[in-house]
């Protein structure tokens, strides 16, 4: 068999080296009441077609995004990824690439990591970008994480307009830290909130632009008010795009950005794998979690790419560790590196500008409806609607039309007394017609 080499006389051969008469005698430790003698409840063995059948089977019991008119957001974004990005991953010296354990020998690897880093830096308007991290969610948990190391501090402010599920999150993993994570209540607009609870025990403020309800948010004036605390501002992004046509989180006072990459090169994938971006100012870059791959020259005085920072220290000092992540997203990474190289600076604008049109489309369709209420001011390519009633029984009686009609807010936060909002998105994959199909169901649902 491909996997299982071995024959019988290399079994053998194998457990008298060790000293045992058969392998079971390998789990002699396990009680006898634990083993289990027959076989378990599942399908025996079947041939490649039988499971490719199967597999098709489950397969087809979920709705591709790209199957009708699909409006959900929050957090994930449908976008078109060009053909060149899945050809160019796929090439062997960079599918089979995982993590730099012996870095240098990994040149183009390093490579790769440095042209991301680069990409994601300019995007956010900071100095310094890490080689990635999972996704956008444990990024901003590692970014308050950093703060109470930078500032010695153990507050941590969330905006009531940060994704609930990174807020979750944060909550989770910054506990163990013993940090008090301050958790604002949900808020279409949560700026005002945020400036009334940064005093001087604040490590940090957690602010997201687009924020949930998909409202953009000039956030320098929470900028210059932690800063006068002497805390850090973290501002996360959700939709990479929006950086494409918003002000970069630099421009506004940000000490770190965060955000989730997926929505440059990598699909929907049915909510993961991901690649989290993580970008700081200089002078914080000690404090920054993950690694950093940096340029150099070789001893013959050509290019090279070296590990220059590593969280773990080389992994040889684990106590002294910034953080447990200690790896990357790498293909995750490349794809997005790949998709931004295509699209430049100008394509970027124009993808993104072009997101805003298709969201601004479907605002007035929208708006039409009678009973629908327009909840977000400001927005990129995603904002909040009000509904006449529940938002999950709208979004389950317009599947019967065949609308992915968005995401209900309940779903992301149970008890902020919001089931009538519901979170609706566009981007260039959005049609006019798909639109008007929207807007129509919505209209019948609704009279």
């Amino acid at each position: 068999m491909r996997y299982l080499p071995l024959t019988p006389a290399d079994r053998a051969e194998m457990l008298a080296t060790i000293g045992v008469g058969t392998i079971d005698d390998l789990f002699s430790d396990v009680p006898e009441a634990a083993r289990r003698r027959d076989l378990f409840d599942l399908p025996l063995h079947a041939g490649e077609l039988e499971v490719e059948r199967e597999l098709a089977g489950l397969a087809a019991m979920n709705r591709p995004a790209g199957a009708g008119p699909f409006f959900c957001g929050a957090g994930a974004y449908r976008h078109h990824v060009p053909a060149t990005v899945d050809h160019i991953i796929q090439r062997s010296e960079f599918l089979t690439s995982y993590t730099p354990y012996q870095p240098e020998i990994a040149q183009g690897t390093l490579q790769v990591l440095f042209e991301f880093q680069t990409q994601v830096a300019a995007l956010t308007g900071l100095d310094v970008a890490n080689a990635s991290m999972y996704d956008g969610s444990t990024a901003c948990a590692e970014a308050v994480m950093m703060s109470k190391r930078v500032t010695r501090r153990n507050k941590a402010v969330l905006s009531g307009g940060l994704h609930p599920q990174y807020a979750a999150t944060t909550q989770t993993i910054a506990h163990a830290e013993g940090m008090d994570i301050v958790r604002q209540p949900a808020a279409i607009d949560a700026e005002a909130a945020v400036l009334d609870a940064i005093d001087a025990e604040t490590a940090c403020v957690v602010v997201q632009t687009p924020n949930v309800f998909g409202v953009v948010t000039d956030v320098t004036k929470i900028a210059e008010a932690a800063h006068a605390a002497g805390a850090l501002l973290i501002v996360v992004t959700t939709e990479a795009v929006s950086y494409g046509l918003l002000k970069s989180p630099g421009e506004m006072g940000a000490d770190i950005a965060v955000a989730e990459g997926q929505s440059i090169g990598n699909g929907l994938n049915f909510g993961g794998p991901y690649v989290g971006l993580f970008a700081c100012r200089e002078k914080l870059v000690r404090q920054m979690p993950g690694r950093l791959c940096g340029e150099t020259v070789d001893a013959e005085g050509r290019r090279g790419f070296v590990l220059t920072l590593s969280t773990r220290e080389q992994h040889i000092r684990r106590e002294k560790a910034t953080s447990n992540i200690c790896t990357n997203s790498g293909l995750c990474a490349l794809a997005f590196t790949i998709h931004l190289s295509l699209l430049g600076e100008r394509g970027l604008r124009e993808l993104a500008a072009l997101n805003h049109s298709k969201a601004r489309e479907l605002r007035d369709a929208l708006a039409a409806v009678p009973g629908v209420e327009i909840l977000t001011p400001r927005f990129f390519n995603e904002f909040a609607i009000r509904l006449k009633g529940d938002a999950v029984a709208v979004v389950e009686a317009l599947l019967a039309d065949g609308v992915v009609a968005g995401v209900p807010f309940s779903r992301l936060n149970p008890h902020a007394g919001m089931d009538d909002v519901l979170l609706v998105s566009a981007t260039e994959t959005t049609t006019s017609e798909h639109i008007q199909a929207f807007a129509s169901a919505l209209a019948g649902r609704t009279a």
